[in-house]
């Protein structure tokens, strides 16, 4: 799935798309689009425009205005396993699952906005994994990793005795961490992905919130989750490319992880 700095990427293309009149919506894919029948979404935004383009962990929407400049829905946009917002031609984001698609097909374009001014938004999914609705919810979303203050951090990070993995990778406890960005952390870090949430000390709480925001500041700056210094050497025979020591795989937390067997031991 797509996390945070990936779906950052993708709202900046989105910001393009603003404040130009809809001029109409292709929204008959209905799987794409559920639970709203062909033409529903198009009811909504014809005539008017989107007015912001938001974030929240991996959730992404815009808000938008009627005819009349009175507030409408908001259009929330998922971009699945392998989905790009494209805008006159400006695509987002561009890492390694997107790359060499092949032949475009007209019908890997699952959502299409055009515009007045003959310009375009597009959601292209080759694998059909991606969503578009009005009114997503966000109740259920803790606060955004990119946002969140370190002392909020530590309140909710640091709670319950399940791995530190896990707590990362709750949506609900912290919004936009994936499972490569948890790994990424964790390495910078040198946090053992299993250790119990509330054993690990205000000290190593801080060092983890500081670890989290130079991932995703390098992340975003850099094209994505794909472009950290530990990614590429979660493999076998991968060595830590810090002290040179094996990586090791695992399961924590139901996902694949991996760890430098030294630091994070």
């Amino acid at each position: 799935m797509p996390e945070l700095p990936e779906v950052e990427l993708a709202r900046t293309v989105l910001d393009r798309a603003l404040d130009r009149e809809i001029a109409s919506v292709d929204d008959n894919d209905e799987w794409v689009c559920r639970p709203h029948p062909p033409g529903e979404i198009a009811r909504a935004l014809v005539g008017g425009t989107l007015t912001a383009a938001h974030r929240q962990g991996k959730t992404m929407w815009c808000e938008t205005a009627g005819r009349d400049g009175a507030p409408g829905p908001h259009l929330g946009v998922h971009l699945g396993m392998g989905g790009q917002i494209v805008v006159d031609g400006h695509v987002g984001p561009t890492g390694p699952e997107h790359r060499n698609p092949g032949a475009r097909k007209p019908e890997w374009d699952r959502f299409t906005v055009n515009f007045a001014d003959g310009g375009q938004l597009r959601l292209f999914d080759k694998r059909r994994l991606g969503r578009v609705r009005l009114e997503p919810d966000l109740d259920a979303l803790g606060p955004d990793a990119e946002t969140i203050g370190r002392e909020d951090f530590r309140k909710r990070v640091a709670r319950g005795h399940s791995a530190i993995k896990a707590r990362l990778l709750d949506q609900s406890v912290l919004a936009g961490v994936g499972n490569l960005l948890a790994d990424e952390t964790l390495w910078q870090a040198a946090v053992s992905p299993s250790a119990p949430a509330d054993e690990l000390g205000a000290a190593t709480t801080d060092r983890l919130y500081d670890a989290l925001e130079s991932a995703l500041k390098a992340a975003i700056a850099n094209g994505g989750v794909h472009t950290g210094e530990v990614i590429r050497h979660r493999h076998a025979d991968g060595a830590c490319p810090r002290c040179g020591a094996p990586m090791v795989r695992g399961t924590v937390g139901g996902r694949s992880t991996w760890w430098c067997s030294r630091e994070q031991a």
